[in-house]
């Protein structure tokens, strides 16, 4: 004969049930990311966020814009991020007062651009030309060029009229005829490029002809050590998802589509360019090479830009980078 189960034990079966669940459910972990409000990261974390790739993951992602990138870096000192975008310049300075971990995605870099028919062939051909630069007077790509500048007998801080200026008004210049030539991040140059203005050289042709026969990641996810000892899975588990996400813009046209208000041009042949260089400059693999080339790279800038770029710092720390550290 069967009994009819009683309601004190369809209440046990209940509690149980519940209890296993909030077991098995681990709660998801937040990540603050700052970025900047119009960098061309966002085109990942959105990404990230239309597919819920935080969430398959194992993590709620919550971005803040930004202004400007000196605004990111004093959110993450802050406490007020857990993550931003630098490159890892600025991380390998912040060694010793503030221990910072690089983790890299990307290697697109910067150029040196000049209008179409212009006169300039060479470095050499910059001699007395009004040169715009982005970044600042420390901007790595200043200091590589003046480096390379110099391994071939050319002062180029002494001999090119500097004009420092934020990049979208540098563009602006240039293609107004106020300047000769241009030093620009990635994206600023690859709008250049689709309007038809000459790419004199760029940021890894300058490293390959100083002696670092290497095309390294030049922009990563920056994060405080201490709170990565912490959260060491979360961090994996976040540059999976910024992996899937690249993936997605690179590989679907319907994903690529999602961000291209986030691109800010409605010119097919920019957007093409933009998804072109930014797919090639996914980091797929990171080495111990690779770090070595960086470190190469870093005794570099600090013999350019002196104290000025690196501080105290006058050898690269290899422990910065998220490969090196134990999970």
């Amino acid at each position: 004969m069967l009994h009819k189960p009683t309601v004190p034990l369809l209440l046990s079966c209940l509690i149980g049930l519940l209890f296993c669940a909030n077991v098995l459910a681990k709660p998801a972990h937040n990540i603050r990311i700052s970025t900047l409000k119009f960098g061309t990261i966002n085109w990942t974390l959105q990404t990230i966020i239309n597919n819920q790739l935080d969430q398959e993951n194992g993590f709620n992602l919550n971005i803040t814009p930004l202004a400007s990138p000196q605004a990111t870096k004093i959110a993450l000192q802050a406490g007020a991020a857990n993550i931003i975008a630098a490159d890892w310049t600025w991380v390998a300075r912040q060694r010793g007062t503030n221990d910072y971990l690089f983790a890299p995605y990307s290697s697109s870099a910067g150029s040196i651009m000049v209008p179409p028919h212009s006169s300039i062939h060479s470095i050499a051909d910059l001699s007395a030309k009004k040169l715009g630069i982005a970044g600042g007077a420390l901007d790595k790509n200043w200091l590589l060029l003046r480096a390379l500048g110099l391994k071939n007998n050319i002062s180029l801080d002494q001999e090119v009229k500097k004009v420092f200026a934020a990049p979208p008004l540098l563009n602006q210049l240039l293609q107004q005829d106020k300047l000769d030539a241009l030093i620009n991040f990635w994206h600023y140059s690859a709008r250049l490029k689709a309007q038809g203005y000459r790419e004199l050289i760029n940021l890894h042709d300058i490293i390959h002809q100083l002696g670092v026969n290497r095309t390294v990641p030049i922009l990563g996810y920056v994060f405080n050590e201490q709170w990565a000892s912490k959260n060491a899975t979360t961090i994996d588990a976040f540059l999976a998802a910024s992996r899937q996400a690249s993936d997605l813009l690179c590989n679907s046209d319907n994903h690529w589509n999602a961000v291209l208000p986030l691109t800010r041009t409605s010119d097919p042949a920019t957007q093409q360019l933009l998804r072109t260089n930014y797919c090639a400059g996914r980091v797929s693999n990171f080495t111990l090479d690779d770090v070595q080339a960086i470190s190469d790279i870093y005794s570099l800038l600090a013999a350019s830009g002196g104290d000025k770029l690196v501080g105290s710092v006058k050898q690269l720390d290899p422990q910065l980078f998220w490969i090196n550290h134990p999970r």
